[in-house]
């Protein structure tokens, strides 16, 4: 039972840095599509003043 007390500090530790990086990769997926959805507006836009 002893190897439990050790195993799970480090299982614990796994699975918050598995969610933050979830979080951080879907923020940067998010920013890139709203950056994305920007410029293609702004092209748009620059388009149809020409």
């Amino acid at each position: 039972m002893d190897y439990l007390a050790v195993i799970v500090p480090s299982l614990g530790v796994g699975v918050v840095f598995f969610f933050a990086m979830k979080a951080i990769f879907n923020a940067d997926r998010s920013e890139r599509q709203a950056l994305a959805r920007a410029e293609e507006e702004a092209d748009r836009k620059a388009d149809s003043e020409q």
